[in-house]
């Protein structure tokens, strides 16, 4: 029965290899496309095209309908009376209806700076997100490393049970024909147990960190799924291409048009105006009746003097630059050094691994011998416990060291931004 629990494991293993196996890479996408920071980019680009909108209507003419009417105390009057001619004073009570529409001929360009200034908040905002869910990566390599040990640790101890499980076999023929003591069988089922005990522990525990990673990820991840080990590569001396980089360089591009609004607040303003309406008095203040008027012309507008605000202004700005250098030199200091560490983890792993298959070898040298010597009654199971033991001790640092070097490889990728 142990036997043919490993060849199922075995064989589902191979059996869901073409629909139900998870990569690292694909969960780096789905985290992308799954997290509810990623909806907030199209939330963003929507807000903006609204805000761009707004401003953009600044070009169109505005039209004003306006209404008064109105008692006055006192109106002109004339201290004289001119020959032949007769002047009424305006009515105390006056009515006026005017529609007025002004529209902007020239301003500098301001509205399209306005427009570019909100595109560029929007670029860099955009980013902010990129780099935060890029983050999510070092999140996702933790759990996925993780459930992948386990997942290595769960097929070792099923074969460790069926390596037992055989010897078990061995050492009971041995008992019945006197070659064994019968308590050595015994000694073996005890450990078999501690197998089936560690076997739950690295199941529960499996089945945590996948939910874990389900969640993180936003989709369903059954315990069929099998996550694959990434492939090894090298290390190569590519561009460091972190979104924080261009984070930076978008952060200083909104700055620039900050910039080119405060240039453009104190260019002239040329717009055209046109009036007309309907009231009691007209344009003509000594017919006292209703009458209909109208007037177009131009109006220019120019604050000459702004005592050097826009001057302070970008000079803040100019500052404001400085600081995202700063921080920018900053973040490739601590990057250099971060992916100093994962290189050199890198480089110890795969040292490490290479001593690990020597040891190996002579495990599997010393349980070969060990297990004919228990064959044979030279030796107690205890003592054959002990080899066997410290055989998958040594096979279980392996995977623990092939996984540390994949996660450090995967630690690496996401440091250099690729």
């Amino acid at each position: 029965m142990r036997f043919l629990s490993v060849i199922i494991i075995f064989l589902s293993t191979f059996s869901v290899e073409a629909q139900d196996i998870l990569r690292l890479e694909e969960s780096y996408e789905l985290a992308e496309k799954n997290y509810p920071l990623a909806r907030k980019v199209e939330l963003l680009d929507t807000k903006t095209k609204a805000e761009v909108a707004e401003i953009r209507k600044d070009k169109l003419p505005s039209i004003n309908l306006n209404a008064q009417a109105h008692y006055q105390s006192e109106v002109i009057s004339f201290p004289f009376q001119l020959p032949n001619t007769t002047m009424e004073a305006p009515n105390n009570d006056q009515y006026r209806a005017t529609l007025d529409v002004n529209q902007l001929i020239y301003k500098g360009r301001s509205v399209n700076a306005r427009a570019a200034l909100k595109e560029a908040e929007l670029k860099t905002i955009e980013q902010e997100v990129a780099v935060n869910l890029y983050q999510l990566k070092g999140r996702i390599n933790q759990l996925y490393f993780s459930v992948l040990l386990l997942q290595e640790q769960e097929i070792l101890l099923l074969s460790k049970q069926e390596q037992l499980e055989s010897q078990i076999n061995e050492v009971e023929t041995g008992v019945k024909y006197g070659a064994v003591l019968a308590s050595s069988a015994d000694v073996l089922r005890a450990e078999q147990l501690k197998i089936d005990q560690h076997l739950i522990q690295v199941r529960a525990d499996r089945k945590k960190l996948r939910e874990n990673l389900a969640t993180l990820l936003n989709i369903e991840i059954g315990e069929h799924v099998i996550l694959e080990k990434p492939g090894t590569w090298e290390i190569e001396l590519t561009e460091n291409n972190r979104p924080e980089l261009e984070l930076f360089d978008l952060k200083k591009q909104q700055l620039e048009a900050s910039k080119e609004v405060i240039s453009k607040s104190t260019v002239p303003s040329l717009s055209g105006f046109a009036q007309a309406g309907y009231g009691n008095p007209g344009l003509n203040m000594l017919e006292n009746s209703f009458q209909d008027f109208y007037m177009v012309g131009l109006r220019l507008s120019w604050n000459v003097l702004d005592w050097g605000k826009n001057k302070e202004a970008k000079k803040a700005l100019d500052i404001s630059q400085d600081i995202i250098e700063a921080e920018k030199e900053s973040f490739l200091i601590n990057n250099k050094m971060e992916l100093q560490e994962a290189e050199n983890e890198i480089l110890k792993m795969e040292q490490t691994i290479e001593t690990d298959n020597e040891i190996l070898a002579l495990r599997e040298k010393v349980i070969k011998a060990s297990a004919s010597q228990l064959k044979n009654g030279v030796i107690t199971s205890s003592e054959y416990l002990t080899e066997f033991n410290k055989l998958f001790e040594s096979k279980i640092d392996q995977k623990v060291h092939e996984i540390q070097l994949a996660l450090a490889r995967a630690n690496f990728k996401i440091a250099k931004g690729n």
